[in-house]
């Protein structure tokens, strides 16, 4: 079950590392995206080997550690032992099984837990308590929290998190307000604090536009004219009433582009998608797709990919194309923020013998 948040439970959580050395405010917010849970007496907690990238803390009872089989250790709830993480590294050098007749325990996402004690310690969660959200809006936790649990954000050193959010500017918006509007010059990159924001494209058949997404708090747009250099592909308009951030470009650019992108070669790129899980995505058009393409690649032209993206299998390793690498590098980035495995092909297809007149 969820944490409450109550003052009895902030104050459990305070026992444990390394919540006992940070700011109130940060601890609520961890009070919100941990669980509690039970398990009966004989339940494996976690097995040895296991990468799964969770954090748990023993609130009571008692547990066995286990390598090849053999009893290495036990934890006692109410001990010093306890009150840091139960075998934290990864891959997990123990099993963890309960002796006790049960047990209570806390569990949050590793990755988070390490990205936000990192801005809890720099004081970045301070300044943007400072940006002043009114108080009818999320509190800066809620969306900060949605915005760091992004995969994205796991892939980008800690201090250009830091930066990032102290670059951040607050922007009010009105219902029916145009944030951005298709064929203009990308300036921005906007996070959504508050409120509900509709992205289409306008087509030659459809002048009102076809609506592609639908973007609420912690969602993020605007990104693919600022990596590809061209014009908005979309316009994004307010839904209803709400509270935008947005990042200038040369800062998105520095802080978040260059630090998420990978890059392969061709030769690279032809070995990850012999093997089972490699896949081609070509972002051009489908009139470029038809002269001339990588063998099996699939034709996802970029200002379509919001809308085709629940279809692609997040198991597969992507090499994204085009014939520069610029649209490909705005997709993959697109992709690689929304924890999918995405690289991209360096120079483009114009770059290797596929471009080559026949």
């Amino acid at each position: 079950m969820e944490v409450s948040g109550s003052p009895k439970e902030l104050a459990l959580l305070r026992s444990f590392a390394p919540f006992d050395g940070m700011k109130p405010e940060s601890v609520a917010v961890f009070a919100r995206k941990m669980t509690r849970r039970q398990a009966p007496k004989g339940r494996l907690l976690f097995t040895e080997g296991d990468e799964e990238k969770q954090t748990f803390y023993l609130i009571s009872g008692s547990i066995d550690l286990l390598a090849e089989g053999e009893i290495v250790g036990s934890v006692r709830s109410g001990t010093p032992k306890s009150k840091s993480p139960l075998a934290h590294q990864l891959p997990r050098p123990y099993s963890a099984v309960v002796t006790s007749d049960r047990i209570e325990y806390f569990q949050i996402d590793s990755e988070f837990l390490d990205v936000a004690v990192t801005l809890d310690q720099t004081g970045a969660y301070k300044v943007l308590e400072l940006n002043g959200l009114d108080e009818n809006a999320p509190g800066p936790d809620d969306w900060m929290t949605a915005l760091l649990q992004t995969k994205a954000f796991h892939k980008i050193p800690p201090a250009n998190i830091q930066a990032v959010f102290m670059r951040l500017q607050r922007i009010d918006c009105r219902a029916g307000e145009v944030v951005i509007k298709q064929g203009d010059i990308g300036d921005y990159f906007y996070v959504v604090v508050k409120g509900i924001c509709q992205v289409a494209r306008e087509t030659p058949l459809n002048k009102d536009g076809v609506r592609l997404a639908e973007l609420k708090m912690g969602d993020t747009f605007g990104e693919e004219a600022l990596i590809s250099d061209v014009k908005r592909n979309a316009t994004v308009t307010m839904v209803t009433d709400g509270v935008l951030m947005r990042l200038a470009k040369d800062d998105f650019r520095k802080l978040l582009h260059e630090p998420l992108l990978d890059w392969v070669d061709y030769e690279s790129a032809k070995r990850i998608v012999a093997r089972e899980e490699g896949q081609w995505i070509d972002v051009r058009l489908p009139s470029e797709f038809e002269h001339y393409r990588a063998e099996g690649a699939i034709n996802i032209p970029l200002h379509s990919l919001r809308l085709k993206m629940k279809a692609l299998d997040r198991n597969r390793h992507y090499i994204v194309c085009c014939d520069t690498g610029r649209r490909s590098s705005a997709c993959a980035y697109i992709l690689a923020e929304r924890g999918f495995n995405a690289s991209v092909l360096r120079g483009g297809l114009g770059s290797t013998e596929l471009a080559a007149p026949r």
